[in-house]
């Protein structure tokens, strides 16, 4: 029999702190019910003390999920580690996983304590953290750097204290897979009682290694890897949460364990955590990318379709792929869109809630023949957005382009309850939709990215936009969806207006 390796997602925490990933409340309990319906193990629900929205959203996750670990992240201080425990208070299960800095590197230049100090506060931490829970997790923060015998030091007093989980990052991504390996296996040889704990790796992606890393630690002995959908995360991102479990489940003859995830939920959470995100899927990547599974080249596809495994290793199905094709229509009723939300891991709050969003839908039903689940949840995106949050609106618009005739927009936007009419021209209607918008918000951003994508197949498909503005060192991302891109565009901008607009300053934790 096989060992459980245990998944730990931090799509909801690491990714977030992708620059212009900032996710709603709502957002985050949509992901986090995908993530327990793909039977995660733990997933890192975000950093309580980094916001009270935070604060909020980890709770709200805490009361929701059942069947999933719920983590809070806290720094190795007091307030941190309380936030933390409140925040997962609600949660069947609750994990508490704090963290300090290790590396000769980090004590000196940030954290300015001495190597015997960091071990006295680490201690600390685990004796606020039993407060709440007994399933504590300990990180050395830039353990990939740190010198081993004072990890093997760091580590014994750690699990003396009550630590149950010990975690080995990679923060900065700067290992190589043997190199992490045998650290791994001599921290496993050497920390008294390592026995009694799950050891954990957490590495990113700095130099393309994240799953190499990982899976090299796995071989060495750990049974936890940390990773996120679609690698998602700060820099160069996170290890792939998909091409760690199908990387396992493939090659069983090389892992000695495998995971409890449903495979065939791979894409569906894949998708979602694009969609929520705006940071689409590259076609070439493994496992959830558009060509993962097509063969262009005549030898591959008459290999293909005189036996599969001659050029696949495993199937298209398996993780997902075709099985969120169950569409809706204009002829759908109250209750097949209601149950097909639920079905996805919508919940819808109230009739009132229901009732509009069904309105929203019966539009798109008119303009486009079949709803498909991603449709669903672009739809849902523009939903959730109450009008509190919402200070930037566009109410109308009008676009024209034709040849020898300079690209003219004219837009009616609501602005804090007030209604501006404006018109502008540009290079293409995209450019004058964003000055006829410009001319009303008077911003000052910058724009740093200007992506569209079609959600769907077909000529009716909705184009979805994304859109990042930075100003004052704060990066966002907006996204829109329609079936004719230049609104798309408008929503778009509007919606990353929006997100500047309120107040989204958070902690970063590793700052």
């Amino acid at each position: 029999m096989s060992d459980h390796l245990i998944i730990f997602d931090t799509t909801l925490r690491d990714g977030e702190q992708s620059p212009g990933a900032s996710m709603t409340r709502e957002e985050k309990l949509r992901i986090a019910r995908q993530l327990e319906r793909m039977r995660v193990d733990v997933i890192e629900a975000g950093f309580p003390a980094a916001s009270n929205g935070d604060f909020e959203s980890v709770r709200s996750i805490a009361e929701a999920i059942h069947e999933s670990t719920v983590c809070g992240l806290a720094r190795a201080n007091e307030n941190d580690i309380r936030r933390a425990g409140e925040a997962i208070r609600p949660a069947a299960l609750g994990r508490i996983h704090t963290f300090i800095a290790t590396s000769p590197i980090h004590m000196e230049k940030k954290l300015r304590m001495s190597p015997d100090e960091v071990v006295a506060q680490a201690v600390k931490a685990i004796g606020w953290a039993r407060e709440y829970t007994d399933d504590i997790e300990f990180s050395a923060e830039d353990a990939g750097r740190s010198e081993i015998d004072f990890l093997c030091r760091i580590f014994e007093e750690v699990i003396k204290a009550g630590a149950t989980t010990i975690n080995v990052p990679d923060t900065v991504g700067y290992n190589v897979p043997e190199q992490l390996a045998n650290t791994i296996r001599n921290l496993i040889e050497r920390v008294p009682n390592s026995d009694k704990v799950v050891w954990s790796v957490h590495c990113h992606n700095d130099l393309g290694l994240a799953v190499a890393n990982s899976l090299a630690s796995v071989l060495a002995g750990a049974r936890q890897v940390e990773c996120t959908i679609n690698g998602l995360g700060e820099r160069a991102g996170n290890a792939s949460l998909e091409e760690i479990v199908m990387a396992v489940r493939t090659r069983r003859d090389v892992f000695p364990c495998d995971t409890r995830i449903d495979t065939t939920q791979i894409v569906p959470a894949s998708k979602l955590v694009s969609g929520v995100t705006g940071f689409p899927v590259q076609p070439n990547k493994a496992i959830v990318g558009a060509n993962a599974f097509s063969h262009e080249s005549g030898i591959h596809q008459d290999g293909v379709l005189k036996h599969r495994e001659t050029y696949e290793i495993m199937r298209a199905e398996d993780v997902g792929w075709g099985a969120n094709k169950l569409v809706l229509g204009k002829h759908s009723g109250r209750n097949a869109f209601r149950t097909r939300l639920q079905e996805i891991g919508i919940v819808i709050e109230s009739e009132d809630h229901l009732n509009h969003a069904f309105a929203r839908f019966k539009e798109l039903a008119d303009k486009k023949h079949e709803i498909f689940d991603e449709d669903l949840n672009a739809l849902m995106s523009d939903e959730i957005v109450t009008p509190e949050q919402e200070h930037f609106r566009l109410v109308s618009s009008r676009f024209l382009s034709e040849t020898g005739e300079p690209p003219e927009a004219e837009l009616t936007i609501a602005a804090g309850g007030t209604e501006s009419h404006v018109k502008s021209t540009g290079s293409g209607p995209v450019d004058a939709t964003f000055r006829a918008i410009e001319s009303v918000a008077q911003s000052g951003t910058e724009l740093l990215l200007y992506s569209v994508n079609a959600i769907t197949t077909g000529t009716d498909a909705q184009g979805e936009v994304t859109v990042r503005l930075a100003r004052d060192g704060k990066v966002v991302n907006g996204q829109g969806a329609d079936t004719d891109i230049i609104v798309a565009s408008a929503k778009a901008y509007l919606n990353a207006l929006n997100k500047l607009h309120g107040n989204m300053e958070r902690l970063n934790p590793q700052v």
